[in-house]
């Protein structure tokens, strides 16, 4: 249930992860997971359309690479959605804008920009040097 006006937007003058901030956020991401969702079965049907029919070698290979792209999409549409819901189970479980890794405030702008994010921008920021680092050896 939405009670939230269209016009409101989470803002640093209010107290963070309040419940406007949460129901915010709850429906943001259950708008993407659903339009995800709505995105796969568009796909599944196109795929269910049968067999390559195509006579023309070139076409063919052509019908073949764009229905490996769409289950790569689909792949990492399938991962996204398990973050969703992630991020759902964050909010109902009160952890979520919260960095996993310090306890603190993940920030509004980060959590507009992408609202499965589970680290700050600077535990982000090290994990990521982190894995550089490592991947360099």
């Amino acid at each position: 249930m939405n009670t939230l006006s269209p016009d409101y937007r989470p803002s640093a003058d209010e107290e963070f992860m309040n419940e406007r901030q949460q129901e915010y956020f709850r429906h943001k991401l259950v708008l993407w997971r659903t339009e995800l969702l709505r995105e796969a079965g568009d796909t599944l049907a196109s795929l269910s359309e049968g067999g390559i029919l195509e006579a023309d070698l070139a076409d063919r290979a052509t019908v073949e690479t764009d229905r490996a792209f769409e289950l790569r999409t689909r792949d990492r549409a399938r991962k996204l959605i398990i973050k969703i819901n992630q991020a759902l189970e964050r909010i109902e479980n009160g952890t979520y804008g919260y960095c996993e890794e310090t306890g603190e405030p993940i920030g509004l702008m980060r959590l507009e920009a992408r609202p499965i994010a589970t680290l700050s921008i600077e535990a982000q920021e090290r994990h990521e040097r982190h894995e550089k680092s490592h991947r360099d050896d």
